[in-house]
């Protein structure tokens, strides 16, 4: 889904997850702002905190503005996604990382696309979320929203886990693989992609389910709708140590046999500025699709 931006006052900054520095260019932004006479706001548990701008604790910066700039690679957009998406906040993503699949606009251009997306000249494209919910064998539940994929793998020892897989109740089979990915569309270009899994176009409801290194050679990847549930276990029988289910590689849980992961679309999606590029030139650009080597 395209949308625009309605009346935006209030910009947050949303940094590297290990806290490196921005630069000069998070003060620049910060000045052009108050320029504009826009509010900056940063996090309380970031540094720097540019003069002028508003600091706010990082649990609340989603409640707190319109518009969010991730200043990073990937790695921050992820971070933004999982401070502002449930309030529907658009992030403009700034590369200063390698890939920058979800960060289109480079620091020389940072300027130019902060005054596109506040006077709604830029568009604004919602990418699809994952749910995921582990039930736990004491009946103890958890969860968590994924931009990007859900993990099951074994944690410390290089060796197969077995995992059976479901859609909606309905078996899929059992894998005999060092993992199994779930991926949405934007984290099909991520490890999914790496691991052999589909490209799936953004804005198709679909996720992905890919083995890792699979113990056969008639595992193939599978695409299922982001309506069905996907569930995944450890067969009551087999002796499992040191599974873990990881979500876009930050939310990290144990996992044992008689616990159940249930996959499924998340309630918002992530939304998000994208720039006029077409997608297809975007992936020969960022992950040199076709090129030959001459």
């Amino acid at each position: 889904m395209i949308g625009t931006l309605s009346i935006v006052t209030r910009v947050g900054f949303i940094l590297r997850p290990d806290r490196q520095s921005p630069g000069p260019l998070l003060d620049e932004l910060v000045a052009h702002l108050v320029l504009r006479g826009d509010t900056a706001v940063v996090c309380a548990e970031d540094e720097p905190r540019p003069t002028g701008a508003e600091v706010v604790p990082e649990n609340s910066i989603g409640a707190s503005i319109d518009l969010a700039v991730a200043l990073g690679g990937d790695g921050t957009v992820l971070r933004a996604c999982t401070l502002v998406a449930d309030h529907g906040v658009p992030v403009l993503g700034i590369n200063l990382g390698y890939l920058g699949f979800l960060s289109p606009f480079d620091p020389n251009d940072a300027k130019p696309a902060l005054d596109a997306a506040l006077s709604k000249q830029l568009p604004i494209e919602d990418r699809s979320r994952m749910r995921v919910k582990l039930t736990m064998a004491n009946g103890e539940v958890r969860e968590h929203n994924g931009l990007n994929e859900a993990v099951l793998h074994q944690g410390t020892m290089a060796r197969l886990v077995e995992l059976v897989a479901f859609v909606d109740g309905q078996l899929i089979t059992e894998y005999r693989a060092d993992g199994l990915i779930v991926a949405t569309p934007t984290g099909s270009t991520a490890y999914n992609l790496a691991a052999g899994g589909p490209v799936i176009m953004p804005g198709l409801g679909a996720l992905s389910i890919t083995p890792i290194c699979a113990h056969a050679l008639t595992n193939r990847p599978l695409v299922v709708s982001q309506n069905q549930t996907i569930t995944i276990q450890i067969p009551g029988q087999v002796d499992s140590h040191d599974v873990v289910l990881t979500v876009d590689g930050t939310w990290v849980q144990p996992i044992s046999p008689g616990d159940r992961v249930d996959i499924s679309a998340a309630d918002r999606p992530f939304r998000v500025f994208v720039s006029h590029k077409p997608y297809f030139d975007i992936l020969r650009e960022k992950l040199h699709w076709g090129v030959r080597n001459e």
